[in-house]
């Protein structure tokens, strides 16, 4: 692999965190000036200008440089956002969307040219602002501000208000890449002034020719701290900064020269150890893995984990004593590097969260509605498994609370409702469980036209909907094909819906729930495991075999007598605490057995059925595999589990059973 493929995905998981602020912060604008916000925007911007600067992206580069030229003129006053300004971010942000995409897959995002962009943004600083330009362009390659240790750049292209420091960067010595190192920094320091000089020159720096010191003279009004920022970086050791001595301040008020200046360009003590601090606290605490790599040592944990159950078994029947200790010490690692790895792989919910403020924007000004969004409990974390299959249920959720539940600003106002409506996403742990809401204070859903559309549809006679209760009603949204909306948009009404979402959540062994309000609101909650990898069953033998139970669904164990249960209909029920509670016979997976004993009683949602058993043989914590695909997927098996012993077992998957 290649220097430069080795730097590109850094490049990118980088470029994407900026890039999540950039577009978090753009939308706080729209709700007014936020001067925290703007500086988010701009140190985003300015870190996206500079990487991709470094890279050799131009395209990129002169797209960054445009929208920071924006923000600089909004960060001094001079201008002001509009919603016209929010919607050309907006846009350009997409564009840098598509070019990490491009990059990412290997390309250099010299396909993706954003020049209707770049023009956009370049009349807005001319224009748009209704003021004049109050700072020239800052040339675009560094090669024609600094032309060796003597040379200097035309005064005339230095603003007024610019103050000419003296700086000195020292490389670290542990740094193999000096030349790259110092050029970054000058790449950096080139996009915040005017660089005047350098000694040594370009060329000595670029082959090398230099003992990791590089002493320069910059024009610029960015101030010491954000030259000193910019210059700071990985291996740099030391950056030095001061006013030079013929350096003038020219202020819309007055003129400073260089006697008024207050003293303090030499570096006190103080100072020194302050840097050192700095130094200290720049380094490595976190490490970007390869999730490939994570899963690799995920699968051997759980070869751990089953091998242990195997020792401990083969220690109780031989009954050695040093043995029980060594495995002990060995069940305590275990369990530690276990836990340790869960831990790892937990991901907090705000990696999905942080992308949908702009799905609820954007699904809103396509439907003309007004939408306060609320998220809560981003931090709550889940496994990685989990939340790769969380997504797209969640995008299809948070487009529908806004499309079907929220009601136009007359038609609220009609109501009596603020124009404005809410959707609330939150998230919290419950014991084993993740709950995710999604509350909405919008129309509701109409339980008639629910029922209207499915007979329409064919799914349901008249005669059977009149007997429909809301909960079966309900029920209905989540047919395949079924969809209550009256035309086809880009948005809704092609029959993609609520069936998928049921489908992935059950996949990842999760449940939906929805409760709705004509005219006040729907809440949508989802019920997930914090991972998916290690879980606690029960075994149970029916037939001579054995099978796991998850013990998260289990609600209780009871004794079973064949002489209680009843025949209903085709199927067989018992009456057990005052609930008559459906028999399941797992006849077709284990075959038939005429000695069980006990009653395993399960419960998916709301709905509770009893399975019969011969013997519950204990709880234990199994790592499932799924399903291998020349199985295929198997309705109510989740996936295998090995035992200590060796054997494969089953593990029911409760809820496509019930």
């Amino acid at each position: 692999m290649s220097e430069f493929e080795a730097y590109r995905g850094l490049f990118v998981a980088e470029s994407r965190e900026n890039h999540e602020n950039l577009v978090r912060n753009l939308l706080l604008l729209e709700l007014g000036t936020d001067k925290n916000a703007i500086d988010e925007i701009f140190r985003s911007i300015h870190t996206l200008k500079g990487a991709s600067a470094s890279m050799g992206f131009s395209n990129m580069e002169h797209l960054c440089h445009s929208m920071e030229d924006v923000f600089q003129l909004i960060r001094s006053g001079t201008a002001e956002i509009s919603m016209e300004m929010v919607n050309l971010l907006l846009a350009c942000s997409d564009i840098i969307e598509q070019m990490l995409d491009d990059i990412e897959a290997g390309g250099d995002s010299s396909s993706i040219n954003p020049v209707e962009q770049v023009k956009s943004l370049k009349e807005w600083t001319e224009h748009g602002s209704g003021k004049p330009k109050v700072h020239k362009e800052v040339p675009p390659m560094l090669e024609e501000q600094v032309k060796g240790p003597e040379g200097n750049t035309n005064s005339e292209t230095i603003a007024e208000n610019c103050i000419e420091y003296e700086m000195s960067i020292t490389v670290a010595r542990q740094c193999l890449m000096k030349d790259v190192r110092a050029m970054i920094a000058l790449g950096n320091l080139k996009s915040l002034g005017t660089i005047l000089s350098v000694n040594p020159s370009l060329e000595a720096i670029d082959e090398g020719k230099f003992d990791g010191r590089v002493e320069l003279l910059i024009a610029s009004d960015a101030g010491e701290e954000a030259l000193k920022t910019a210059a700071l970086g990985t291996e740099i050791a030391e950056v030095v900064i001061h006013p030079a001595k013929k350096a003038v301040l020219v202020t819309p008020d007055e003129i400073v020269t260089p006697e008024e200046i207050p003293e303090g360009a030499k570096k006190t003590e103080t100072d020194k150890k302050e840097s050192t601090a700095l130094d200290k606290s720049r380094e490595i605490k976190n490490l970007r893995v390869d999730i490939h790599q994570l899963d690799h040592i995920m699968n051997l944990i759980e070869d751990l984990v089953i091998n242990r159950g195997r020792l401990k078994q083969i220690a109780a029947q031989h009954k050695i004593k040093e043995m029980d200790e060594a495995i002990g010490m060995v069940d305590r690692s275990v369990s530690e590097l276990q836990n340790l790895m869960m831990n790892i792989r937990m991901i907090p919910l705000n990696h999905i969260f942080n992308r949908l403020p702009r799905v609820v924007r954007d699904v809103a000004r396509y439907d003309g509605k007004e939408v306060d969004f609320i998220i809560e409990g981003g931090e709550t974390e889940l496994d990685r498994s989990v939340m790769d299959g969380l997504n797209d249920p969640l995008l299809h959720l948070i487009r529908n609370a806004v499309n079907h539940g929220i009601e136009s600003p007359e038609l609220r106002e009609k109501a009596g409702k603020p124009r404005k409506g809410a959707v609330r996403l939150a998230a919290h742990r419950d014991h084993d469980t993740v709950i995710i809401e999604l509350i909405d204070d919008g129309a509701g859903i109409n339980i008639e036209k629910v029922k209207a559309k499915a007979i329409e549809s064919g799914l349901i006679t008249p005669e059977a909907a009149e007997l429909y209760t809301q909960e079966q009603a309900i029920e209905l949204l989540f047919q395949p094909g079924f969809s209550t909306a009256d035309k086809i948009s880009d948005i809704s009404g092609r029959g993609v819906g609520l069936d998928v979402v049921r489908r992935s959540i059950e996949a990842l062994k999760g449940t939906i729930r929805v409760e709705t309000t004509l005219g006040k609101g729907s809440r949508f909650e989802l019920l997930l495991p914090p991972t998916m990898a290690i879980v606690d069953v029960m075994i149970v033998r029916i037939n001579g075999k054995r099978l796991g139970i998850p013990i998260s669904s289990i609600v209780e164990v009871a004794n079973f007598k064949r002489e209680d249960s009843h025949q209903i209909g085709k199927g067989e029920a018992i009456l057990l605490r005052n609930e008559v509670l459906q028999i399941l016979w797992l006849n077709d997976l284990v075959g038939a057995s005429d000695s069980c004993e006990v009653l395993i009683v399960v419960q998916y949602q709301k709905r509770k059925c009893c399975l019969p058993v011969d013997v519950v043989e204990g709880k234990q914590e199994v790592v499932v595999k799924p399903l291998s695909g020349f199985i295929g997927n198997t309705r109510g098996v989740s996936g295998v589990t090995i035992l200590g012993d060796g054997e494969v077992v089953p593990v029911i998957d409760v809820n496509t059973i019930v």
